[in-house]
């Protein structure tokens, strides 16, 4: 398989920790959309959505997603790149997508232990577990109809990894 693999899912899930370890299992090459998205605009994800909205970087979100998109790449996105039918559509055809869900407790003490506030500005303004509660609850359908498979993101990335390689190996063996 040299589909592209999108890993989908709250801030904090483990999309680019995961990703990167799925690379060395399956020698693909790794991307993380708001990395890039920070590279080339040469700004935070914080100061683009100060200076042009969340509309503004939602735009600069999908033109990212469609240009980083290549076979034999784990490409990690942006927690809210399901917002946009679009990018759903775009990544359902282009691609196998992956989320990698876990509860709200686990969410929010990630979060709280690495907090990167300029990477993942405050979406609700209220604490953590609170925002992460409350966003989840919003998207869960969205990353649940987005997805091709749904893995656990709570056990350790080691296992993730396992369950991800272990699903992948049973689509392309049907």
């Amino acid at each position: 398989m040299t589909q592209p693999i999108f890993l989908i899912g709250a801030r904090g899930c483990g999309k680019t920790t995961i990703g990167q370890a799925l690379t060395h299992a399956c020698d693909f090459r790794f991307v993380d959309t708001d990395q890039v998205l920070q590279q080339r605009s040469g700004m935070s994800v914080a100061d683009i959505v100060a200076a042009e909205g969340w509309q503004g970087f939602r735009g600069r979100e999908t033109e990212t997603l469609i240009s980083v998109t290549q076979p034999g790449t784990v490409i990690a996105t942006g927690g809210g790149i399901i917002l946009a039918p679009v990018n759903c559509e775009f990544m359902r055809q282009n691609g196998v997508v992956v989320y990698l869900n876990a509860p709200v407790p686990v969410l929010a003490r990630r979060l709280e232990a690495f907090p990167e506030a300029d990477q993942r500005p405050t979406l609700t303004g209220k604490p953590i577990s609170e925002e992460v509660a409350d966003v989840l609850a919003q998207r869960d359908a969205l990353y649940r109809a987005t997805a091709h498979y749904i893995v656990d993101a709570s056990a350790t990335p080691e296992r993730v990894v396992t369950l991800i390689l272990d699903a992948l190996h049973l689509a392309t063996a049907s």
